[in-house]
């Protein structure tokens, strides 16, 4: 599978059900109760997805994501403490932009990986990534609530739909109040399914 340089690829899972995270985040629980079961698929001691699986999920050359997905932390930044969930060697690899109203200073980690504030929305994390990404792909790595505002913007290309075989019955669903398909919905057209042990992972095209 490869994903061409310079689309906008939001990549996300999904229960059974529809919910893209558990409900009551919090520290405990950064992807709400039983999220985590989610992403099992890239965890399995039996069957770990395969290197080219988690390269598409996991990969850009710059990435934008909301500021629930960065941590838990409302409203002002209290100070420069939180630095995202992943300890100090983030997944990425690569600028990550986070959207958020409220500015701080950009977070240098190891490996290649760089926290920055945009204030201005999601045309403004989208021109800052395309400057750096140097014409490679942007990833948009979620959450639920980033997603929808791409997708309503007629700002993705693709959307990697990676499927997980539960349920969770309650959290935040993916496309609550967007419009699919009829004479003025977005229209996703499936182009690949690959997958793994624990999830079904399907690449849409976006359009209208």
């Amino acid at each position: 599978m490869s994903i061409d340089d310079g689309l906008v690829v939001a990549t996300i899972t999904t229960s059974l059900d529809g919910f893209v995270a558990g409900p009551n985040q919090s520290l405990e629980d950064p992807l709400g109760e039983r999220g985590e079961e989610l992403h099992e698929w890239l965890f399995s001691a039996t069957e770990p997805a395969s290197a080219d699986v988690t390269g598409e999920i996991l990969g850009g050359a710059a990435v934008i994501q909301g500021r629930n997905m960065f941590g838990p932390i409302r409203g002002e930044w209290p100070d420069d403490a939180w630095k995202g969930w992943w300890g100090d060697d983030p997944p990425y690899h690569a600028p990550v932009f986070v959207l958020t109203h409220h500015p701080r200073e950009p977070v240098e980690m190891l490996g290649g990986t760089t926290f920055h504030f945009v204030t201005g929305g999601i045309e403004a994390a989208l021109e800052r990534a395309r400057a750096v990404a140097g014409g490679g792909r942007i990833s948009v790595a979620g959450g639920a609530s980033t997603i929808r505002q791409f997708l309503t913007a007629g700002l993705l290309d693709r959307l990697i739909l990676s499927i997980a075989p539960i349920t969770l019955g309650a959290g935040e669903r993916l496309f609550d109040g967007v419009e699919l398909g009829g004479e003025s919905g977005i229209r996703l057209t499936p182009v690949q399914v690959f997958e793994n042990a624990a999830a079904t992972h399907v690449v849409y095209d976006v359009g209208r």
